[in-house]
């Protein structure tokens, strides 16, 4: 089984491969084994939605009972635990290889290990339906789904990164956590949740010290809480006799609600929280209590995009039930409420110490038993899950925004009190009584009540303005030969043109010309280091057969993909490739992924290669050894480019335009490498070069001193694949020769 990080053969997305030897069952189709079908639609009921190849819901259950193969009931029972899993995907192919009996199943894998754990699970589902065994499915989803917890992103960074990928952007996640990198090299940006590479540590610091902030605030004209640091119980009472009760008492810097009493009047109460509050933080602040509902302002850029109202939890009494057996079945049966983030509420927790001190305030414990009819409050910090965005008046919206501004943070939530959010706080007695870092998002995505708001859209926005992809040039070399010196020569021309340049090939991995490894690098690894490198702004990364087959590529898109060539299906047997049209169907994956406004350089010479035009979202450039061959003039008379060689001259054409690029006896002479295959990577790094916007002139400066730069030599001679093509015989190469 491999995981396919990046596109391949199968699609742009990463993707489970797994080959399974369905051994005798080749000969027993699912119509032929008794009461498959109904154990099957009985355990997996949403199999219904699967369209198959059919094209309409239910598709796929008219193949099985037609007759179909374990194999593709392996693909759509994997696809459908992964939808049970809270991982929705819709792709998958079955595909039988010349091995009898032996197919791959592919399936979209958002998350590795979930993928593979999806395709064992459907194969042990898949059985136990055939042998007519128990199969336990909840137990199956349920390992599924802890995966899901436990290895994806949360919802937080996921709709961070779905936006981006909205956009284009690409992604790269840097930890098993929620570090993700957005764009490519010098133009990429770093997330991290809620916070970004522009969240300022010193801002953060502030924002963690709510003294500190409140101060700040109030300097700044900030409508604030007067409030001060207790040193201990005593002093907490003095204090709030000075501010003027109610008091609100909290930790300094803690989150999340966590030790925060509020409206407290009574010296007990007062006491009894700054307990509670010095067990959360590393001091105690008591404020002046600001009457109202707590309401949550997300700050992105300077600017609200959402706005959340909270309520507190009440129980009301029957007269028989305690307040804990309340909180059970009036509070927390609620479908919106539960332990992770896929609810928009949380569990009422009444041994928390805050919510111990609420009941007390009130005279109950939890296992008191409230009168019939008695509402009793047994969480004061509700949930913020109330969207309320639209309700913000312009004046609340400035005032926090100048709050996050005043705190230095780019990402902030901002927490008000306020009886009416639609009016200004100033007329109503209303303040910000704290800014956070690294705002938590579900409450905007997933309310209660309310519609969702598209926070992560505002965070990508945030961090590219219109007009920004996160791309830098890319450029992708594959094909049957040739491909590493194409790209030392389209890297070497890219450092002239005044680049930052990495490299990955079969002879190291190369940051500006400095090589950092030694060895084979034309691998997914290694063009991920590539684009991870704040450094670059133009990455060149070659891509061997084999590499695209077992891992995919390390880039999503490309502005320029070279294929040199079609030939040498023998040497991915054991991957079940055996010619060169189930090579052409990996190669291509090289143009599938070249960008609208870039282009595919492909050799003329070589049909199968040539034939990969049609492919290409971009341009197209050829490239050959003969300008006279038909699809050279072919394209050129479609006012197209091509380089080819004529007579002693290499040429650039763009339509009936053409201008001399090099003469033969001016292209570089490398002892380890034919005058053949100098020419092939000359051409096909100028046409690169060429599709790039780089000036013909320059790309000429570059060919000549290519041979004079002080490139390292490659670690071991590689394997070179013989061309798809016979040769064209030159002047000009006999001559060099």
């Amino acid at each position: 089984m491999a995981y396919l990080r990046g596109p391949n053969l199968w699609t742009y997305r990463p993707v489970v491969e797994a080959w399974v030897d369905i051994g005798e069952l080749e000969d027993h189709p699912s119509n032929t084994l008794p009461g498959f079908y109904e154990r099957l639609s009985a355990w997996l009921p949403g199999l219904i939605e699967h369209r198959c190849g059919v094209g309409e819901r239910g598709g796929f259950l008219l193949r099985l009972r037609e007759g179909t193969w374990p194999a593709h009931i392996m693909e759509h029972v994997a696809i459908e635990l992964q939808t049970l899993a809270g991982m929705p995907t819709g792709f998958g192919k079955a595909r039988s290889t010349a091995t009898r009996g032996v197919y791959k199943v592919v399936v979209r894998a958002r998350q590795e290990d979930v993928g593979r754990a999806a395709i064992v699970a459907a194969r042990d589902l898949v059985m136990a339906a055939i042998e007519d065994r128990p199969f336990d499915v909840a137990a199956a989803v349920a390992h599924l789904r802890e995966l899901v917890d436990r290895r994806c992103l949360g919802p937080s960074t996921a709709c961070i990164v779905d936006a981006a990928s909205d956009r284009k952007i690409p992604s790269i996640r840097l930890t098993q956590g929620n570090l993700v990198q957005l764009g490519y090299g010098r133009a990429q940006r770093r997330i991290w949740t809620a916070e970004t590479d522009r969240t300022s540590a010193i801002a953060e610091s502030i924002a963690s010290d709510k003294e500190l902030t409140r101060r700040l605030l109030a300097a700044a004209g900030v409508c604030v809480p007067e409030g001060r640091v207790a040193r201990d119980p005593a002093d907490a009472w003095e204090a709030a006799q000075e501010i003027g009760l109610p008091v609100v008492v909290k930790p300094s810097d803690a989150n999340h609600g966590r030790g925060i009493s509020i409206e407290l009047r009574r010296r007990e109460d007062i006491e009894a929280a700054f307990h509670v509050a010095a067990r959360e933080g590393s001091e105690v602040l008591v404020e002046r209590y600001i009457p109202g509902g707590e309401h949550r302002l997300l700050v992105v850029g300077n600017r609200v995009v959402a706005a959340s109202r909270g309520d507190a939890a009440w129980v009301t009494g029957d007269g028989r039930s305690t307040v804990a057996q309340l909180v059970e079945t009036q509070v927390n049966s609620d479908p919106r409420r539960g332990e992770d983030e896929a609810f928009p509420l949380d569990i009422v927790r009444l041994h928390e110490p805050a919510n111990v001190l609420e009941l007390a305030r009130q005279g109950y414990t939890a296992e008191a038993v409230p009168p019939a009819g008695q509402r009793v409050r047994v969480q004061r910090n509700g949930n913020l899950a109330i969207d309320v965005t639209e309700r913000v008046h312009p004046e609340v919206a400035e005032m926090v925004a100048l709050a996050a501004r005043v705190v230095g943070l780019d990402i902030a939530g901002v927490d008000v009190v306020a009886e009416d959010i639609a009016r200004p706080l100033a007329e109503q007695g209303g303040a910000i009584v704290e800014v956070n870092a690294g705002p938590g998002l579900l409450m905007h995505l997933k309310p209660a009540e309310g519609e969702p708001r598209p926070v992560g859209q505002a965070i990508v926005d945030h961090l590219f303005p219109e007009g920004e992809t996160g791309r830098v040039p890319v450029v992708g070399v594959t094909g049957a030969q040739g491909t590493t010196l194409t790209a030392r020569f389209l890297a070497w021309l890219l450092h002239l043109g005044g680049r930052h340049v990495g490299l990955a090939c079969g002879e190291g991995l190369f940051i500006d010309r400095r090589r950092v490894e030694a060895g084979d690098r034309a691998t997914w690894a290694a063009g991920q280091r590539v684009l991870m490198n704040r450094m670059v702004d133009a990455a060149v990364i070659e891509n061997g057969p084999e590499a695209i087959v077992r891992d995919g590529l390390a880039y999503d898109r490309c502005q320029v993909g070279i294929v040199t060539g079609v030939a040498g299906a023998a040497s991915l047997a054991t991957y079940h490739v055996h010619d060169d049209e189930q090579l052409y169907t990996v190669l291509r994956t090289q143009v599938d992924v070249v960008l609208p406004e870039g282009v595919a350089v492909l050799n003329a010479d070589d049909l199968l290669a040539a034939q990969m035009a049609s492919l290409c979202d971009g341009d197209v450039i050829f490239y050959a050894r003969d300008g006279q061959r038909e699809v050279i003039e072919t394209h050129l008379a479609a006012g197209r480019r091509a380089v080819f060689l004529r007579g002693h001259r290499v040429l650039m054409a763009h339509g009936a335009k053409e201008t001399v690029l090099i003469e033969w006896r001016c292209l570089p002479v490398l002892d380890d490498h034919e005058p053949e295959a100098v020419l092939g990577a000359v051409m096909a790094a100028s046409a690169a070069a060429w599709g790039l916007g780089m000036e013909i002139d320059l790309i000429r400066a570059g060919i000549k001193t290519f041979a004079t730069q002080s490139a390292p030599p490659a670690p071991a001679p590689l394997p070179v694949l013989a061309h798809a093509a016979a040769p064209v015989e030159s002047p000009a190469l006999a001559s060099a020769a």
